[in-house]
């Protein structure tokens, strides 16, 4: 059966393996459900036990095997686990989805070295070792993979609130996903990122209120939002599917800016 027949096939991700790190976090969390939902076996990572075993009991709601392990990639041997707890688990790894993070907001003047250190460790840092174990993993099973960073709008637009080391942070993750993209293309091994803009979730809801600031602050950026509304969790459904699964085998080193055309300005 050509794919032309059923188009449906080439997103079909079901008993695909994929890890999922930052699984407790606001992105991370969508994405694990994404992929539950789709079929997949997980393995999710994050170091919030409460809201891990959160995502966790949903994601089994929705029919999924899940194996848990309470701990962000802070080091190598952390990132390593990761991966080998899918092979433990489930034999192997398809998928990784790094969507771990930190961000700490300050001026410039204001914001300590050690801080800006640790933004950087965390978002960039980390995202590359993940990838270096799945990448290991991923060719020794000689069938591919798919890795997903985590990006950001502001990977490619400033702020004037005190992101120097986010914007930093997530550009660097820009240049991981390129480069990385164009090493592994002879592989099988696609590298991609997810760059939203501000989308629903604990730490941006208040944009999403009724009061006088909130609303200022809203239409303020929706001016320059050409979708003209803010990103709700199921705008990153589609983007998640498409490059977890065989339909983006052709894309690799691209930064998928999902914002409404935030960036297209």
């Amino acid at each position: 059966m050509s794919f032309y027949e059923n188009p449906h096939a080439l997103f079909d991700l079901r008993d695909k393996v994929a890890l999922v790190t930052g699984a407790s976090g606001a992105f991370g969390s969508v994405a694990a459900k994404t992929f539950a939902g789709a079929g997949c076996r997980l393995v999710l990572a994050a170091g919030n036990r409460d809201a891990l075993q959160s995502v966790k009991a949903d994601c089994e709601a929705l029919g999924a095997d899940v194996v848990t392990i309470n701990q962000r990639p802070h080091n190598e041997s952390a990132c390593q686990a990761k991966v080998d707890a899918a092979v433990e688990a489930f034999g192997r790894l398809d998928i990784l989805l790094a969507a771990s993070g930190l961000n700490k907001v300050a001026k410039i003047e204001e914001m300590p070295p050690e801080h800006f250190a640790e933004i950087m460790e965390a978002n960039v840092t980390h995202s590359w070792m993940l990838a270096r174990a799945a990448t290991a993993q991923m060719k020794a099973q000689g069938h591919g993979g798919k890795i997903i960073l985590m990006s950001s709008a502001r990977g490619r637009l400033g702020h004037p609130n005190g992101y120097t080391a986010y914007c930093a942070s997530k550009a660097a993750v820009d240049g991981i996903t390129r480069a990385l993209g164009c090493e592994l293309g002879p592989t099988g091994i696609t590298v991609n990122a997810i760059a939203p803009t501000v989308f629903r979730s604990p730490l941006t809801e208040w944009m999403f209120d009724d009061t006088d600031h909130a609303s200022t602050v809203r239409e303020g950026f929706l001016t320059r939002v050409p979708k003209g509304r803010l990103g709700e969790p199921e705008d990153l459904v589609g983007p998640l599917l498409f490059l977890a699964s065989s339909a983006s085998d052709f894309y690799t080193g691209h930064v998928l800016y999902t914002d409404g055309g935030y960036t297209a300005g």
